[in-house]
């Protein structure tokens, strides 16, 4: 399965967004770990849909696919990543980011999830291992996200500005 950078395809101003936003995800997923650590019961669960609820827009917005972008678009442009955003299969791109939609896009991780709430709780190795699969999930959630903004922006042939 192809990177971002390699669906990018050396686009230099695509190359750039994705960069971008990996320091982003990496950032959020740094704190997902930390969160996952802490052995209280629901809190790595929350934090979770917190960063994902901050980050999905974010990244959207790198790629110019935000709702409030997509409106500022002549109307040909907007059928045209519509039509992209359909066929990448995409539910995050081009919306406004509500609960249900990160509940529906972290049901992909869920075993992980669940796996990383039940490790936390053996003390010290399993807090590392908690930690470990909190950031792993976040990063997966966001480079699949990623991705997905990737295809659609040389789908519809955006122009992005370096």
């Amino acid at each position: 399965m192809p990177t971002a950078l390699q669906l990018a395809d050396g686009d230099p101003a695509l190359v750039h967004a994705v960069r971008r936003s990996r320091q982003m995800l990496h950032r959020q997923a740094l704190l997902a770990a930390g969160a996952s650590m802490v052995p209280i019961p629901g809190l790595d669960w929350a934090v979770d849909a917190a960063l994902l609820s901050k980050l999905i827009p974010q990244v959207t917005a790198t790629f110019g696919l935000a709702p409030e972008q997509l409106d500022r678009l002549n109307p040909s442009q907007r059928e045209q990543v519509q039509k992209a955003v359909t066929m990448v299969g995409s539910v995050l791109i081009g919306k406004l980011i509500t609960r249900e939609l990160v509940v529906s896009a972290a049901a992909k991780v869920g075993m992980r999830m669940t796996a990383k709430q039940a490790a936390k709780y053996v003390p010290l190795a399993g807090q590392a291992v908690a930690a470990l699969m909190g950031y792993t999930a976040i990063r997966f959630l966001g480079e699949e996200h990623l991705k997905d903004c990737v295809r659609v922006a040389r789908s519809a042939q955006l122009k992005l500005q370096a």
